[in-house]
């Protein structure tokens, strides 16, 4: 019992006085939640009605994590002030995980271990972000900061005829911000169903989250191309020349869109006319891939609608970006896994290139414990909630990707399921190898089992 103890202590204070790369990662993200539950449960934060405790630790968790969740309507219940806190929570949840874990080491003066090294490079820059780091995280600010400038001024000239200065202003940037963050908030009850027909803000809405959801290294590569393009005299920059990350990025994202789009129009359940139709099907398609902003009615949609956006929600964007899910890229490779299998081929070949054996047992710890721990969500709110499996399932997915969507059931959520799903969105947004590297260790035994044969099929 006294070396448990002792042990327990150990580890707690290895966690708090030394923590690996993902244990900080953990305290970074949980700290600004603690941080904006405090802020929202102040009365200077709340607008028509109070907000309970637990209404402002999901708001909380919702923000940081890009989520865009509610259990009370953001631009009623929350006073100005309040909703300057939730954009600030965004804004920090939605410049990237890494960047943030990156610059926590270099502010305590602690050298990136070769594991966290790896991970940044992996999500982030491709390179060595230890030699870097400064002109990168910098290169992130200014990427940022200058997109979600030019969003929030078309925004607000889009918004113009019909509202006042000042509200087109600060609507503008409000969701500028949450576009290109992926982070789902809007200020109005019904998202953005008013601005139906605002093809210009809706079209500026669907730019911020796709180029949100395309990752650092992807939006670097573009803007290079777009320089040599100018050099070049108007000479085009053949596809070919971007790197096999991002020739993956951007063939299967804008995919995606399409197939999605397709889908949700032939589903059926949309109303207006056709160009109406399509726009929000288009805009589904989009957002569905961790925007979370909608302009239709979602609960509303057929079965098979609400299917194909689980199957979007659930792949999400890029790597280094601010969408959630499993990632496009994920989901490539394990495609490219499963047909050199099925042909008799145990590489995985991805556009004339092998992928390393190592990064392909990432994709299948990924998908495994994705899969695992919506299924486990699933069960969990099945319990807790009485609410049809369609609903359940949509928001367990909806949460685990951090997209914001919802069929309905997150405003009736009980207490249990509350903190169900903010326990979702909080491991959603970390990653389900972030948390599998802070708590599992390597098996670096030397021992050798002799092999077993056991029948599949």
């Amino acid at each position: 019992m006294r070396k448990a103890l002792t042990s327990a202590t150990e580890k707690v204070h290895h966690f708090v006085r030394r923590p690996s790369a993902g244990q900080l990662l953990f305290q970074w993200f949980a700290g600004l939640i603690l941080l904006g539950t405090v802020l929202l449960s102040l009365p200077f934060a709340h607008g028509a009605g109070s907000v309970s405790p637990l209404d402002a630790l999901f708001t909380a968790t919702s923000a940081v994590c890009v989520t865009g969740l509610t259990t009370v309507d953001t631009g009623t219940r929350f006073s100005t002030a309040g909703q300057w806190v939730i954009l600030l929570l965004i804004q920090l949840g939605g410049l990237g995980i890494l960047t943030f874990l990156a610059l926590a080491f270099r502010a305590l003066g602690v050298r990136l271990d070769l594991n966290a090294q790896a991970a940044v490079e992996d999500s982030l820059f491709q390179r060595n972000v230890a030699a870097q780091f400064r002109d990168n995280f910098l290169r992130i600010i200014r990427v940022v900061l200058v997109i979600e400038a030019v969003g929030a001024l078309v925004l607000f000239l889009a918004m113009l005829p019909g509202h006042r200065t000042a509200h087109a202003a600060y609507s503008a940037v409000f969701h500028s911000v949450a576009s290109f963050t992926h982070a789902g908030f809007s200020l109005y009850s019904d998202s953005l169903a008013g601005f139906r027909d605002n093809p210009v803000f809706l079209a500026t809405v669907m730019t911020l989250i796709f180029l949100g959801s395309l990752g650092m290294v992807v939006l670097a590569e573009l803007a290079a191309a777009v320089r040599g393009w100018r050099a070049r005299s108007g000479a085009r920059a053949p596809l070919h020349r971007f790197s096999l990350h991002t020739r993956v990025v951007l063939r299967l994202s804008v995919a995606l869109v399409i197939v999605g789009a397709v889908l949700i129009l032939a589903a059926g359940g949309l109303h207006g006319n056709p160009l109406h139709r399509a726009q929000d099907a288009l805009f589904q398609s989009v957002s569905a891939r961790s925007g979370g902003l909608s302009t239709v009615n979602v609960g509303a949609l057929p079965q098979f609608s609400l299917l194909a956006l689980v199957v979007l929600m659930f792949i999400g964007g890029a790597p280094g970006s601010c969408a959630g899910g499993v990632k496009v890229t994920t989901m490539a490779l394990w495609w490219a896994r499963f047909r050199g299998a099925f042909r008799g081929s145990y590489r995985t070949l991805v556009d004339g290139r092998y992928i390393p054996e190592e990064i392909g047992r990432k994709v299948t710890l990924l998908l495994g414990l994705a899969l695992a721990w919506n299924l486990l969500g699933v069960l969990v709110l099945s319990v807790t909630e009485s609410a049809p499996l369609e609903q359940v399932l949509f928001e367990q997915v909806s949460a685990f990707a951090t997209v914001g969507l919802s069929a309905g059931l997150t405003p009736e959520l009980s207490t249990a399921g509350k903190l169900w799903v903010v326990v979702n969105m909080f491991l959603g947004r970390l990653g389900p190898i972030t948390i599998a590297l802070s708590t599992v260790r390597p098996d670096r035994s030397s021992i050798q089992y002799p092999e077993g044969r056991v029948m599949i099929g």
